[in-house]
C-alpha cells in the first residue's frame, strides 16, 4: 500500500485497533504488529526508529507514535484521526471500567483480573522485544548498547534520564552515517 492510497479513515480504524486489542505494555507489541506486519506502512527498522524518538519526547509513547505514522501517512489530518482512532473509544471505556472499579475494588475476583491482565501486558512487552530485536540487533555494538541498557535499567535500575545522557551519545556515534561509508 502506498503512503498515498492509505485512507484517513484507514488510519483511524486502523489505530483504533490497536488500542482496543491491547493494553499496557502489549500496546507497542500491538502497533508493531499492526504498522509493519499487518499494514506494512513502515519497515522494522522505521518502526524501531519512529519507537525510539517516541519514547525519547514528552508525552505518551503511543500517542506520539500514533502522530509520527499518522502524519507519515497523511499529514497533519492523518496525525489527528489516528490519535483521534488511538483515544477517543478506549478513553470512554477506561471511564466506565473506572468506575464499575471503584465499585467493586475490594472483591477478590476484581484482584485476580488484574494479576492476570499484568501478566499479559508483561508478555506482549517481551514479545515486542524479541521480534525488534531479531531483527535489529546484527552486530556486536548493537547487542553491547542493548545489554547496556538491560543491565542498567532492570538490575542496577539506573532513571532514565542518566541512562539515555550516557546511551544515547554511544549509539548515535555507533550509528553515525559517515561511519559506515568510511
Amino acid at each position: 500500500m502506498t503512503e498515498q492510497a492509505v485512507s484517513i479513515w484507514r488510519i483511524a480504524i486502523t489505530f483504533n485497533h490497536i488500542a482496543l486489542a491491547s493494553f499496557g505494555g502489549g500496546l507497542s507489541a500491538w502497533s508493531r504488529h499492526m504498522v509493519v506486519e499487518e499494514q506494512r506502512w513502515m519497515t522494522e527498522e522505521e518502526f524501531l526508529s519512529a519507537m525510539t524518538v517516541c519514547r525519547v519526547l514528552p508525552g505518551a509513547n503511543q500517542v506520539n507514535l500514533a502522530v509520527f505514522v499518522g502524519a507519515k501517512l497523511r499529514g497533519a489530518a492523518g496525525a489527528i484521526v489516528a490519535v483521534v482512532g488511538l483515544i477517543a473509544l478506549p478513553a470512554l471505556i477506561v471511564l466506565v471500567m473506572g468506575a464499575v472499579y471503584i465499585a467493586n475494588r475490594g472483591q477478590p475476583s476484581v484482584q485476580a483480573i488484574l494479576r492476570g491482565m499484568t501478566a499479559a501486558a508483561v508478555a506482549l512487552s517481551l514479545s515486542m522485544a524479541w521480534k525488534t530485536g531479531r531483527a535489529c540487533l546484527h552486530s556486536p555494538p548493537a547487542w553491547a548498547l542493548f545489554g547496556a541498557a538491560l543491565l542498567a535499567a532492570a538490575v542496577l535500575r539506573i532513571p532514565l534520564l542518566p541512562l539515555l545522557a550516557v546511551l544515547v551519545p554511544l549509539a548515535m556515534w555507533w550509528a553515525w552515517p559517515s561511519r559506515a561509508t568510511q
